[in-house]
């Protein structure tokens, strides 16, 4: 819903002068202000009901108050009952009692009588709009003349009782009928206003609307009755025409179809008016401004000693008209618009703030405010607001500005002299506000005008404080809030605009100490986190006093400061205290990867501190934390050192020789990440990672056996397991130790010699060739029948197979024969073995059953073997001969 305007100064006086009549006052019948046709001098035509007409000129000088000179008098012998002047040619129409007059506009010559018409009630120039133009002519320019040409300017509509003609006034100064329509109209005509090709025609009857192209007259609506005589008034701002009935106004576009609402006046006017937006009712003394599209009036005013004495009212009929005059027989007054600025001010002076932004947005629909200027008054709103204690209201109104800089801000937050200081403009606005002072002692001031206005109120004065504010007192502590959360709030939009690096420094040093301000910790460690301008020196002193320690490292790590924040997050890791942080800030987060492990405390330090170092190339720096990472996390510390976003790497000897011996998981992860994704093939990096896997796999065995876990060589203890690890480590041993040959075998086996890892000292022999003591830790210690065949099988030599079967047969240490493996061996590759030297070894308390299955698979296999060698020998000699034949 629109907003309903209160009353306020549009006009405002600008001259005025004596009426220069005869002893016989008589009484005025038309005023018109016009101009010159040289030079643009603005005019005012008098006419009075005993025939004289008297020409004023305004002069408006730029720097001085507007004059109202008395130039000259004519006198006609009857009544000068309408005025018309025809700018372009320099002439005036002058309608007297039912004849035309013709005059300079100057009146210097004597005036001339057109006889050809009589019986005049209503004559109408025609008004060309800028919509009546193609290149600069008119449209219609020649459409009314049946013979010649017709210049459009000097056209003119008369209306002789039911009769309407159109005429051209001739340089000659004779006017030539154009045309005559007839029978077309009830009632005589009493007026008429001709915009380009439309001319709207009053009569006693009603409003009629002539279309000069087509030809048509249609009815726009009738009177109520005849005693209600039709008055209309052109309204050229907006191409529109409004039509009286009574004292109602309705406002119809040129097709004659009403437009937007009527306007509902007081009193049926004397005179109507336009200026801008405005239409300007006249009755009796009485002057009011309505407004036209809310039909509210916004001003209301008594001209002359208000004795009711009746006024006519003139405008300029322009569409850019910023003059209006009233006049009496004995006065002349002339009025000019207030400008829209002026306007503001006076709203804004009565505290009327939604008024001052609805006439600003208004102005500028009109075009006659640029969007700067409402820019400007919208910060100069919000400041007015804020000087007031209303805030929120205040900073939205900074929002809507887009000229409006944050520095300006910076006063009520930081004292002079600052490093900000000279940022600030002095002085950009219209005085109506204090200059900006600190917060504090801002809402000190407020809350003492709230007291003094409380008092005056039981006193019975009115006051300019907020009722709410008289109603429901606020305390210091809720305005110091409002207003550093609504600081905030601006801070934050301007965070996203185009500022000058100092400016942005400024917006996010305040920002911070806004935030510390209210304790908005976790809006703090976001900021200095993120990207941001903070003058670091600004806010370390403020950061360590309020024990803000996290806030203050992620600024230094936002700014490069990698030595100090590190520092800082090993303080915390060491001495960590819970009120240094908020826990809850971290609950509801899903950290990435390893991060979700951890969710506050000194593994968030750690944390924290290892994104610095995972990036960081200064050896020496992550070398000196690494330390205290790895005892809080390993995984991080491996993450650090590993970690590939650095420009250069860290010195593999300089690692090992920093990372504590007994964080063998680290070395660990460290040395396999050298071997597999950085592809080292240096001996000593090689070994020492074999070493190290070989410790972890000798402190399971004896884990394993201090706890009584059944195992066998083949299976690995899930304590093997770390967090850095998916594979078990006597897994990866094995791995590493069958996958490389740059480790020394010797130094590992010696580590192993004495334990039970079977299977790596298996694989370990083997690189040294010792093939009875693979045989034996397969055959025997592992018990693996295929592993042990697959490996004679890779000797390749038939008496491998005979060890094997001599120690399933004969395994020493007082173990029983192994039978089945010998079936198993005999099974899958007896035709290797020589028959006589298994009889020799088979025992005499080999179960019979078994023996018998023994030796009948051992001959089998041999007569197969047998059979197949005299196949091939018989396919030998075979081709042999055939091809000694051929």
């Amino acid at each position: 819903m629109a907003l309903k305007p209160k009353p306020r100064t549009i006009l405002e006086t600008l001259a005025e002068s004596a009426v220069a009549l005869d002893s016989t006052n008589s009484p005025l019948k038309s005023l018109v202000i016009s101009k010159l046709p040289d030079g643009g001098q603005t005019v005012i035509y008098l006419g009075t009901l005993s025939g004289a007409l008297l020409l004023y000129s305004l002069r408006i000088p730029p720097s001085a108050p507007a004059e109202i000179a008395f130039l000259r008098r004519v006198s006609i012998p009857r009544s000068v009952n309408a005025i018309h002047p025809l700018v372009r040619i320099g002439k005036i129409l002058v309608v007297s009692e039912g004849f035309l007059f013709l005059f300079d506009s100057g009146l210097l010559e004597p005036a001339k009588r057109i006889s050809l018409f009589r019986g005049v009630t209503s004559l109408s120039c025609k008004f060309r709009t800028r919509y009546g133009y193609i290149n600069g002519s008119s449209q219609n320019n020649f459409e009314y003349a049946e013979n010649g040409n017709v210049d459009s300017s000097n056209l003119v509509a008369i209306g002789i009782g039911k009769k309407l003609v159109l005429a051209e006034l001739i340089l000659s100064g004779s006017l030539v009928i154009q045309k005559e329509i007839n029978g077309v109209l009830d009632g005589s005509i009493i007026n008429s206003l001709w915009v380009d090709d439309s001319i709207f025609i009053g009569t006693n009857f009603g409003y009629y609307l002539y279309n000069c192209v087509s030809g048509r007259c249609g009815l726009i609506f009738s009177l109520p009755d005849s005693t209600v005589l039709p008055r209309m008034k052109l309204l050229p701002k907006d191409l529109r025409v409004l039509l009286m009935v009574d004292n109602v106004g309705i406002i119809v576009d040129m097709e004659g179809q009403p437009v937007g609402g009527s306007l509902v006046f007081k009193e049926a006017p004397d005179s109507l008016g336009e200026i801008r937006s405005y239409v300007v009712a006249v009755r009796n003394s009485m002057v009011e401004l309505y407004h036209k599209k809310t039909g509210c009036c916004v001003q209301r005013f008594v001209v002359g000693d208000g004795s009711g004495v009746t006024w006519i009212l003139a405008d300029e009929e322009s569409e850019n008209g910023e003059l209006v005059a009233t006049a009496t027989s004995s006065k002349l007054i002339c009025y000019g618009k207030v400008s829209g600025e002026e306007q503001i001010k006076d709203l804004l002076r009565k505290k009327s703030f939604k008024e001052a932004i609805s006439l600003v947005e208004e102005l500028e629909s009109e075009g006659e405010m640029t969007k700067e200027m409402l820019s400007f008054i919208h910060a100069q709103v919000g400041f007015l607001l804020f000087f007031d204690l209303h805030f929120k209201e205040a900073v939205d109104h900074f929002l809507l500005s887009e000229t409006m800089q944050p520095s300006e801000l910076f006063p009520f937050i930081l004292r002079d002299p600052n490093r900000w200081t000279l940022l600030v403009a002095r002085n950009r606005y219209w005085g109506l506000h204090p200059p900006p002072t600190l917060l504090e002692n801002l809402i000190d001031d407020g809350l003492k005008a709230i007291q003094r206005a409380a008092f005056l109120k039981k006193a019975g004065l009115e006051t300019a404080v907020d009722n709410e504010f008289l109603l429901n007192p606020p305390s210091r502590a809720e305005l110091l809030e409002s207003a550093i959360e609504n600081i905030i709030r601006y801070l934050q939009s301007c965070r996203g605009r185009e500022l000058a690096s100092s400016v942005k420094e400024g917006v996010d040093t305040l920002l911070m100490q806004m935030y510390r301000a209210l304790n908005r910790i976790d809006d703090m460690e976001s900021l200095a986190s993120s990207e941001n301008s903070c003058v670091v020196e600004e806010l370390e002193a403020l950061l360590t006093e309020s024990r803000h320690l996290r806030t203050l490292a992620f600024l230094y790590a936002s700014k490069g400061m990698s030595a100090k924040a590190l520092s800082i997050w090993r303080i915390l890791a060491k001495n960590y205290l819970p009120s240094s942080y908020s826990k809850d800030q971290y609950e509801a987060n899903d950290l990435q990867g390893i991060s979700g492990a951890f969710t506050f405390g000194r593994e968030t330090a750690a944390l924290e501190a290892s994104k610095i170092l995972e990036g960081s190339s200064d050896q020496d720096l992550v070398l000196q934390h690494i330390g205290w990472i790895a005892d809080i996390s390993q995984v991080l510390a491996v993450q650090i050192l590993i970690s590939e976003k650095r420009d250069n790497l860290l010195s593999p000897d300089e690692v090992i020789a920093a990372t504590d011996p007994e964080k063998v998981e680290i070395l660990q992860r460290y040395l396999q990440w050298l071997i597999e994704s950085q592809g080292s093939d240096d001996p000593q990096f090689h070994t020492a990672y074999a070493l190290l896997l070989a410790k972890s796999s000798l402190e399971i065995e004896m884990s394993d056996a201090v706890v009584g876990i059944p195992k066998n060589g083949m299976e690995v203890s899930e304590i093997g397991r770390s967090t850095m690890f998916d594979i078990p480590v006597r897994e990866r041993l094995q791995t590493f130790l069958q996958s490389s040959e740059l480790y020394d075998v010797e130094e590992v086996l010696d580590m192993i010699e004495d334990s039970e890892l079977w299977l790596e000292k298996a694989i370990l022999y083997r690189r040294l060739g010792q093939e009875t003591l693979v045989l034996e830790i397969l055959a025997l210690k592992l018990e693996d029948c295929e592993a042990a065949e697959q490996y004679c099988a890779e000797i390749g030599r038939p008496d491998a197979y005979m060890q094997l079967l001599e120690m399933y047969l004969n395994p020493k240490d007082g173990r029983e024969p192994m039978y089945k493996a010998a079936v198993h061996l005999f099974h899958n590759h007896g035709q290797l073995l020589d028959s006589l030297q298994v009889l020799e070894r088979l025992s005499p308390d080999m179960p019979l059953q078994l023996a018998s299955d023994t030796l009948l698979r051992m001959l089998r296999a041999q007569h197969h073997h047998y059979r197949q060698g005299q196949v091939c020998i018989s396919l030998v000699f075979s081709n042999y001969f055939y091809y000694c034949r051929c």
